[in-house]
């Protein structure tokens, strides 16, 4: 592995208040690309009526923006250490930006779904390069409180989306949707060339053409057929299951092909050879079956059970972010005596301990119980999550994290949606038949019962990460986190 001295994008590591401001500029670019999307899902209804066209047809305002999400993450890295992670960052921002001021003035559909992909576009790049930023910026001492920094609107942004959709759509008009947007990425462009560190670059990196055509076109065909199993077919269905098996084939194509060539390639794949690296990963995408499932079950069991409005369930959902705030301002104790490891497993139990009201769930169900288990969850994935980005790259040579986080980027983009799919296509498939009110909650309870099992995956995963030394929360930067 190249050495940190002689990395084309090392950072200098930084002192601590200016690791803060720097984390502020970096969290205002992932809080506009991580809104948008819970903002825009909530107002589908409201554009096909606008567009007068169908929902099939209204839906790629959705699809597309995820295509040019998952197609343009494996470019991360080489991009940032091709131009220099600063340049690249400011460069995503910038096109989401002017992403987000043509979607508001779109005047048909077509326009605005074609509108929303260059919005994906520089979506994608901005949360990989803010986790290679922060990471090289912060050293592996300081990891844990970096990280926490992009965590919290990672959190709430499925919970404060659908509240701030549902007033935009229900009080204004649905182009502000989009130029809410404007002010973040504004302020966080104005910031940036002041207080992001510079990075060098090395032109000599060229584009792994081979991989780019393996891999982009076969993670865009997972991700196509995972948005396109929502019917009644599932998974089952020639649309859905086509285009994935097109799309593994490619991956499994580009897999073999970087573990051959001598080249760097696009996503290096060998670094999930690191153990603690590989687990988090494989933790990451089984938790898109268990922790993001449930953000996806919540909303519609608040609206379909117990017909809540949107802006209603947005408000109730609002416990879960509290909960993962919570445990951000405790990080900083809990990891002076006990390892990332440790906060992991046990932030596991909770969360799935946390879920077990749900299989109860009613339409008359107290607000209280089901109040105070989505704050545990909240609290038990923060503990379960922020402490796996610093098992994922604190023992990472500097010069492979961005490499490492658009590998990382990768997994998480897939593995989320995927699970959320399987977990959809389970509650349409057990509540077919329901007819009544008592039969729709009880496909909710069985489908949450589902959710219930698949958590003991990522739970066993987690026994096996490496046991390590604790480090001190805020320590000398040139101080490492050791891994037995």
């Amino acid at each position: 592995m190249t050495s940190t001295a002689t990395s084309p994008v090392a950072t200098e590591l930084i002192p601590d208040r200016r690791l803060t401001l720097l984390s502020v500029v970096l969290l205002l670019g992932a809080i506009a690309s991580i809104l948008d999307t819970t903002i825009v899902n909530v107002a589908l209804d409201h554009l096909h009526v606008v567009f007068h066209a169908s929902v099939a047809d209204t839906q790629w305002v959705s699809t597309g923006y995820l295509l040019a999400l998952a197609g343009v993450i494996p470019l991360t890295g080489w991009a940032s250490e091709r131009f220099g992670s600063k340049q690249v960052w400011m460069t995503a921002v910038a096109l989401f930006l002017v992403g987000s001021i043509l979607c508001g003035f779109a005047w048909n559909l077509p326009s605005l779904i074609g509108f929303r992909v260059l919005q994906g576009l520089g979506g994608g790049m901005i949360l990989p390069i803010t986790i290679s930023i922060l990471t090289q910026a912060a050293g592996p001492a300081r990891l844990s409180r970096a990280m926490a920094a992009i965590a919290l609107p990672g959190q709430l942004g499925p919970i404060l989306g659908p509240v701030i959709g549902g007033a935009i759509v229900d009080s204004i008009n649905w182009n502000w949707l989009f130029f809410v947007n404007v002010p973040i990425c504004l302020a966080a462009l104005v910031l940036a060339p002041k207080l992001l560190p510079a990075s060098t670059h090395d032109r000599s990196k060229r584009l792994d053409v081979a991989g780019f055509a393996l891999l982009t076109p076969g993670l865009v065909g997972i991700a196509y057929g995972i948005s396109q199993a929502v019917g009644s077919d599932g998974f089952g269905a020639l649309r859905a299951w086509l285009p994935l098996a097109a799309g593994a084939v490619l991956v499994a194509g580009f897999v073999l092909y970087s573990l051959r060539t001598r080249r760097v390639p696009l996503l290096d794949v060998r670094l999930f050879a690191n153990r603690s690296f590989g687990l988090a990963g494989a933790i990451t995408f089984v938790g898109g079956f268990s922790m993001f499932a449930v953000t996806f079950l919540l909303p519609l069991f608040y609206q379909v059970v117990r017909g809540d409005s949107a802006l209603v369930t947005g408000l109730l959902l609002i416990p879960q972010g509290v909960g993962t705030v919570t445990f951000i301002l405790l990080q900083q104790r809990l990891l002076k005596h006990f390892s990332a490891r440790t906060l992991i497993i046990v932030g596991l139990v909770i969360t799935t301990l946390a879920s077990i009201p749900f299989l109860f769930a009613a339409p008359t169900s107290g607000d209280v119980m089901l109040l105070a288990a989505q704050y545990l969850r909240g609290f038990g994935s923060g503990m379960s999550l922020i402490p796996m980005s610093v098992i994922a790259f604190g023992s990472m040579a500097r010069s492979d994290v961005p490499r490492g986080s658009a590998a990382f980027s990768v997994v998480q983009r897939v593995g989320a949606p995927f699970g959320v799919t399987v977990i959809a296509v389970l509650l349409e498939s057990i509540g077919a038949h329901a007819t009544t009110g008592a039969q729709v909650a009880s496909s909710f309870d069985a489908t949450f019962g589902w959710v219930l099992v698949f958590s003991a995956v990522p739970l066993l995963l987690a026994l096996l990460l490496p046991r390590a030394r604790r480090a001190p929360a805020v320590a000398a930067p040139a101080e490492p986190v050791v891994v037995d």
